[in-house]
């Protein structure tokens, strides 16, 4: 439409008689700071209206006591010419107060018995509402987040705040929870669902929606009045679609990785749950403790299910999960509401499976390796013990000396043991030991449940053992006959003092071995006291042969 521009009388008229208007006067005296539209010729109005007799200022008609805005098409004759001139390049919310001479209202005959003839009219008008049939929905971004990958298309399920005003910015409607909904369905006003396509999840937005795109004729209860423009601000958020699938997105993965979890593993995580506008909704950090399941078993929602499989110790992903996948349209309380997208940020701390045995790496062997450990052994040795994320548990460095224990006495756990088997001295190795052949589902002090063991070792000082009930033992055939070789000075009895010496001989000579961790003089005495059958203080070859027959029944019978 052609714009017309109005001549703006600015002269006082004080009578009609002796100075007859030629034109209308147009006081616009409220302006609003903002005017994004003016009226054009064909534009649609919705206006309250005064209309009172410039004469004496009394009302003939009133759009406030109809308690209805008055709606009508300007500049096409629809109403009298002065108010179809008058209203143009009006603004909504603007007041202005059109003074129309007779010959642009009613002129010489007047309408009815309400406005006698030649009568000069006013009009107070407040412009509510403009809109065309050529206007389409206008939308302005408010803001809209860095990196939107994706907007709602028609078929996506939405999620969204919204404010509803009319253009004179009086709120209708205004949502506490967020309003859900499918879109392309139908279940929207036009203007409304087509303003909400490609808008991304956290984005804000102004939508505007003429009349015909909205409630159009009818209104819509007491909020929204016949012919009324809506305006929508409104915040995405959240936005999935039935077919989607959940998303995985990599943000870290170890160097080496060489295992990856599969159904049947059990895995330690901790993660960050929130929804797609970053709203946080559970943590296990929060909880100072790892989220433990078992992958592929339904103990975890399906999509969480599906996301820890293929997954490496120390491994970070951002993992978005739709609604079908995770809680649906129920939620869980007031704590996810239903159909809600779920967002995770996951970082795995262990996994193992229950078949797991304990995984040896050797990273530094002596070239000289003549004796290594095993049960029985006395061993001292250096360790680490760590969490498979490096937090570090326990250490030998410590205590002011390494550690000590005697292989096979079950003074350490399973797989410490195995992992301390077979090593020489100045060997060192990484041992990984799962929970099963640690401290299991319980934990034990500073180790959380379910934990697996990282140990670093390094043998220090191995001490050959003896079996279990035995302080001696000989390291190969023992001396024929024995009483002979005990009885070094040949009087046929042997003190405590002759049977040391002979003992000590043994052990220095490598024919036999004492057992180790313990005083040698004690087993010494042990040993003696053991065969002194009278316990008279010295030993001769009648109770040797007595003790080694007893041996042997003892030996028989088991």
């Amino acid at each position: 439409a052609i714009r017309l521009y109005l001549l703006i009388f600015v002269c006082a008229v004080t009578r009609i008689s002796s100075n007859p208007l030629v034109d209308i006067v147009v006081d616009r005296y409220h302006i609003p700071r903002v005017c994004p539209r003016e009226v054009q010729t064909e534009d649609f109005v919705r206006y309250h209206f005064n209309g009172t007799f410039y004469e004496n200022g009394k009302q003939f008609d009133s759009s406030h006591d109809r308690g209805k805005a008055f709606i009508s098409q300007v500049g096409l004759g629809r109403l009298i010419s002065g108010m179809d001139r008058g209203l143009l390049g009006m603004c909504v919310s603007e007041r202005r107060r059109i003074t129309v001479p007779p010959h642009l209202a009613y002129g010489s005959i007047g309408a009815g018995g309400v406005i006698p003839p030649d009568s000069v009219l006013v009009y107070d008008v407040h412009l509510l509402d403009i809109w065309n049939p050529e206007d389409k929905v206008q939308i302005r971004t408010l803001s809209k987040p860095a990196g939107c990958s994706r907007g709602a298309s028609a078929s996506d399920f939405v999620r969204y705040h919204y404010n509803g005003s009319l253009l004179t910015d009086e709120a209708f409607d205004s949502s506490n929870e967020t309003y859900d909904t499918y879109l392309g369905q139908g279940d929207l006003i036009k203007g409304l669902e087509e303003g909400l396509l490609g808008t991304c999840v956290g984005e804000r937005r102004v939508i505007i929606v003429p009349p015909f795109l909205a409630y159009g004729e009818q209104g819509y209860g007491a909020g929204i009045p016949p012919q009324a423009t809506l305006v929508f601000e409104v915040l995405m958020v959240d936005l999935f679609n039935p077919k989607d699938d959940l998303t995985v997105e990599v943000m870290e993965v170890p160097q080496g990785c060489t295992r990856r979890t599969v159904v049947g593993d059990y895995v330690r995580y901790h993660y960050n749950g929130t929804f797609q506008d970053g709203t946080l909704f559970d943590s296990s950090y929060q909880r100072n403790g790892t989220y433990n399941t078992y992958i592929g078993m339904g103990h975890v929602i399906q999509g969480m299910d599906k996301a820890l499989q293929g997954l490496c110790m120390g491994e970070k992903r951002r993992i978005g999960i739709p609604p079908h996948l995770a809680y649906g349209e129920k939620g869980v309380g007031g704590l996810i509401p239903g159909s809600a997208v779920l967002i995770f940020h996951i970082h795995v701390i262990d996994f193992h499976n229950p078949k797991d045995s304990v995984q040896i790496r050797i990273t530094h062997k002596p070239r000289d390796c003549n004796a290594t450990s095993e049960a029985d052994d006395l061993i001292k040795y250096r360790y680490n013990c760590s969490l498979m994320d490096g937090t570090l548990l326990y250490s030998s460095d410590h205590y002011d000396s390494p550690s000590v224990t005697t292989l096979g006495a079950n003074k350490v756990i399973v797989g410490l043991e195995d992992g301390l088997r077979g090593m020489c001295v100045g060997e060192r190795r990484e041992v990984v030991v799962p929970p099963h052949w640690a401290h299991g589902e319980n934990g034990a002090g500073d180790v959380p449940r379910s934990a697996v063991l990282l140990f670093e070792l390094e043998l220090v000082e191995l001490q050959k053992g003896v079996p279990e009930g035995y302080m001696f033992v000989w390291l190969g055939d023992g001396p024929d006959p024995l009483f002979d070789a005990m009885d070094m000075n040949g009087d046929k009895e042997v003190p405590l003092e002759e049977f040391s010496e002979f003992i000590h001989r043994q052990v220095q000579e490598d024919k036999g071995r004492l057992r180790p961790g313990m005083e040698a003089s004690s087993i010494i005495k042990d040993m003696f006291d053991n065969q002194d059958r009278n316990k008279d203080g010295k030993i001769v070859e009648e109770e040797l042969m007595v003790k080694e027959v007893e041996d042997q029944v003892a030996r028989d019978e088991l």
